[in-house]
């Protein structure tokens, strides 16, 4: 074990330089001639990828599986371990609490695992021993919240928030070409998160590329019961809308109970994250909500995947370059009628 640690601590080393020299030995051929090894066949292939390996333990650790995306996080991570018969999974209990959050880790650290998969509770706070893990030669994949320092983590795996915000915008953008003067609002989730900063930053963005703009705007909590309360809010102050961007699934479920018990339908929705509820109801095409944006609930499964092939000294296939990249944004695509079969085997139950 400690020997392959003691490997896995300097890739961009040994790896590279043996890949260097495998380069140049097939640059010299049989008859004495120059040639060149094909870009395409550095690093392991896809096959070599899928193939059984050396097994290998991996620790995964996430808050509670309070909120329908955070339940699909989770059991999608238990999926992707199960599909590997070389990873053994040690999984921590879920928790909101960094202190209980800080403890797993320090134990996956003294159980010497070969990697940590961590989507944590507050960034800034696992910050620290995420460091210690990798001191300690264990790579970390980080999820989802980032750290507040990049030296914490080994890949960084994220949904694009800035990126939602985006793709809603452009989604009105197209739908409302022909209105005039229309009232767009927007019900966030948590205002004081960066998550939802960045969400709205790239709605008005996108909104200010064809000429619109964000009117009345609440922001709720993620939650049923908060959706609906803003919701409410927001139909009974504007007695006119033209179209709603909802930050949240989850939250949706609410804001839409809100919406049929206004009766009121003079507008369209668009939602956030990717829920089977909204595309569901997309796909039916019998309600308001007519599009929602993808926050991928598969991140945790990719940091398994990704973390099996660092401690296994594999590369991601695809890529030409022999190596695993430090850090990778998911796409955020607009869900709609013409489109929802793509994706609802990916969404996630509310």
């Amino acid at each position: 074990m400690q020997t392959q640690r003691s490997m896995r601590t300097r890739p961009l080393v040994t790896g590279f330089a043996a890949l260097a020299a495998l380069g140049l030995l097939a640059g010299c051929t049989s008859d004495g001639s120059e040639g060149a090894a094909g870009a395409g066949e550095q690093g392991t292939t896809a096959e070599e990828n899928q193939a059984s390996g050396d097994a290998v333990t991996i620790g995964w650790s996430g808050p509670e599986a309070d909120h329908g995306w955070l339940g699909a996080i989770n059991s999608g991570a238990l999926d992707a371990a199960a599909g590997f018969d070389d990873v053994e999974l040690r999984q921590a209990e879920g928790t909101n609490d960094a202190n209980q959050q800080i403890a797993a880790v320090e134990q996956f650290i003294n159980q010497d695992v070969d990697a940590i998969v961590l989507l944590p509770t507050d960034g800034a706070a696992l910050t620290e021993v995420a460091m210690k893990a990798m001191e300690a030669g264990i790579p970390v994949i980080n999820v989802d919240r980032e750290f507040s320092d990049s030296a914490a983590s080994r890949i960084t795996v994220l949904g694009d928030n800035y990126g939602m915000g985006v793709s809603a915008g452009h989604y009105m953008c197209e739908q409302l070409a022909d209105a005039d003067d229309p009232v767009i609002g927007e019900i966030a989730g948590i205002d004081s998160l960066p998550l939802t900063q960045d969400r709205t930053q790239g709605f008005n963005d996108a909104l200010a590329e064809c000429g619109l703009e964000v009117g009345p705007r609440v922001a709720a909590d993620f939650t049923v019961a908060g959706g609906e309360t803003a919701a409410s809010q927001l139909l009974s102050a504007n007695p006119e809308i033209d179209a709603i961007w909802n930050h949240d699934d989850d939250q949706g479920v609410g804001v839409l109970a809100a919406i049929e018990s206004s009766g009121r339908s003079e507008f369209f929705l668009v939602g956030g994250g990717g829920s089977v509820n909204m595309m569901d109801r997309i796909e039916a095409d019998d309600s308001v909500i007519k599009a929602t944006i993808v926050y991928p609930s598969t991140q945790a499964a990719d940091g398994i995947a990704l973390a099996r092939l660092l401690a296994q000294g594999k590369t991601m296939s695809d890529l030409v370059t022999p190596s695993v990249p430090y850090r990778i944004v998911l796409d955020a695509p607009v869900v709609t009628v013409d489109n929802v079969e793509d994706y609802i085997g990916l969404a996630f139950e509310s």
